[in-house]
C-alpha cells in the first residue's frame, strides 16, 4: 500500500472547509479548524494494530512533515472492547501552524468537495426516553448510596433518549451547525456517530502528552453576569470539586508511569461551552523513550472517572446493573492515530448515534454522582447536556 501527500493548494487552491469534505458520508475529527476530514475507505484495522499498520504504508510526503495516512474511529465505553478504525482513502488535513495537505492512498480519486451544500428542509420530530425516567432516578439514588456507604468514590449515571424524524437526518447540515455553535469542541463524524465533545482524553504529539479531564457541571444562561456567578458557585462547590478530583487524580496516576515528567494544574479552571460550564484541569508532560503510542494510553485511561467512576471496576459494575441500557460508544472515546503513534482522542460526549436509515438518533447524557447528589438535580443536568445535539439535529 502506498500513499502520496501534497500541499492542499495543489488540489484545492484557496483551501476547503473540512466539514464540506466530510459531508454526510465521510469522516471528520476537528477542533478550532485543526484536524482531518476523510473520504472513502482504504482499509479497516483493529485499533490495537492501527499504528503498526499505518507505519508499514509506503509514504511519499511531498508536503513535508505531515502525519501521512491516519486511522479514525470510536472505542466503546467498556475498557478493552474490540473496535476497528477506518483508514480514509483520501485525507484532508489542517494543522495549527496554518499548513494544509491532502493524502491519497493508492489510486483513490474521491473529489474533495461536493458541488452543492446541504438543502434546508422541515421535518416532523418526536423525542422520547429509551429508559423510563423513574429508572434513571433510581439509578442515581443507588449510585449516591454506594458512595455514602464507602463502596465507591464516584459513579457516572446516564440515560438515553431517541429522536425520530419523518425524513433522513442531514449529517452535513448537522456538522455545519455544530461548527457554528461548538467550534472549540472536538467535532466528529464517523460511520453515523457524530458529536461535539469538549473533553480531551489524551493527545500525543512527538512525545508530548496532554489530557484535559472535565468533571463538575453547571448550566449557562446567556447572561454573562449570571454565568460568572454560576461558574464561581461551581468552582466552590464541594460536591463538584470531589467529582472533579477523582477524574484528575486517576488521569495523573495513570499517565505518570509513562512519563519522564508530568505537570498538572493545581486548581481546576472553568470550561464554558454553549450550553453548560465544566470544571477542567489540564495535564501535560513528556513521555519516556521509547514512548507509548496514543492508542496504548487510550487503553490505559479509558474510561476515566469523568464518564465511569472510581474505583473503575466497581463503578462499571454498578452502572451496568442499574442504568437499564447498553452504553455502546457513549462514554467511550473517539479520535485518530498515525504511524508514529501520535494522535488525539476525545471522550465520546455530546454525541448521537444514527440509525442505518438516518431517520432516528440515540442521544445519551449523564453526570457524576457523589454523596451529596440529588436525583432531580441530576435529571436537570442531563436535560441541559442534551441540548447540544438536539439544537443541531432538530429542525421542524
Amino acid at each position: 500500500m502506498r500513499a502520496v501527500t501534497v500541499p492542499l493548494d495543489d488540489e484545492a487552491p484557496g483551501g476547503v472547509d473540512l466539514n464540506d469534505v466530510a459531508r454526510g458520508d465521510g469522516y471528520l475529527f476537528v477542533r478550532d479548524g485543526v484536524g482531518f476530514a476523510g473520504r472513502g475507505i482504504a482499509a479497516r484495522v483493529p485499533v490495537d494494530d492501527a499504528v503498526e499498520f499505518l507505519a508499514a504504508i509506503e509514504h511519499d510526503d511531498r508536503a513535508g512533515g505531515t502525519n501521512g495516512p491516519i486511522a479514525l474511529g470510536a472505542l466503546p465505553f467498556r475498557p478493552g472492547a474490540d473496535a476497528d478504525l477506518a483508514v480514509p482513502a483520501v485525507l484532508v488535513a489542517k494543522a495549527g501552524d496554518g499548513r494544509a495537505w491532502v493524502t491519497r492512498i493508492g489510486d483513490a480519486d474521491e473529489p474533495l468537495v461536493a458541488d452543492v451544500g446541504p438543502t434546508p428542509a422541515a421535518a416532523s420530530w418526536t423525542i422520547e426516553p429509551e429508559v423510563p425516567v423513574e429508572t434513571y432516578l433510581a439509578a442515581v439514588a443507588a449510585a449516591r448510596d454506594a458512595v455514602r456507604d464507602g463502596v465507591l468514590r464516584k459513579a457516572v449515571i446516564a440515560r438515553p433518549i431517541r429522536v425520530r424524524s419523518d425524513r433522513p437526518i442531514d449529517v452535513h447540515a448537522v456538522l455545519r451547525r455544530l461548527k457554528a455553535t461548538f467550534g472549540s469542541s472536538h467535532r466528529f463524524s464517523i460511520d453515523g456517530f457524530l458529536g461535539a465533545s469538549p473533553e480531551l482524553l489524551v493527545a500525543v504529539d512527538h512525545g508530548v502528552v496532554t489530557s484535559f479531564p472535565l468533571a463538575g457541571t453547571t448550566r449557562t444562561t446567556g447572561d454573562d453576569e449570571l454565568d460568572a456567578q454560576l461558574a464561581a458557585e461551581l468552582h466552590a462547590s464541594p460536591k463538584n470539586r470531589i467529582e472533579h478530583a477523582a477524574a484528575i487524580e486517576m488521569v495523573r496516576d495513570t499517565l505518570l508511569p509513562y512519563c519522564s515528567y508530568l505537570d498538572w494544574a493545581p486548581e481546576p479552571e472553568i470550561v464554558k461551552v454553549a450550553n453548560v460550564q465544566h470544571l477542567g484541569s489540564r495535564a501535560e508532560g513528556m513521555l519516556s523513550k521509547p514512548h507509548a503510542t496514543v492508542v496504548e494510553l487510550v487503553r490505559a485511561l479509558q474510561p476515566t472517572p469523568a464518564v465511569g467512576g472510581y474505583p473503575r471496576g466497581d463503578a462499571i459494575e454498578l452502572i451496568e446493573g442499574v442504568e437499564g441500557f447498553e452504553r455502546g460508544v457513549y462514554g467511550g472515546t473517539v479520535g485518530w492515530c498515525d504511524g508514529n503513534g501520535d494522535g488525539r482522542w476525545a471522550v465520546s460526549l455530546r454525541c448521537a448515534e444514527l440509525s442505518d436509515d438516518r431517520c432516528s438518533a440515540r442521544l445519551v447524557a449523564g453526570g457524576g454522582i457523589v454523596a451529596d447528589s440529588d436525583p432531580v438535580a441530576e435529571l436537570a443536568e442531563t436535560q441541559a447536556k442534551f441540548q447540544a445535539m438536539l439544537s443541531a439535529i432538530v429542525r421542524p
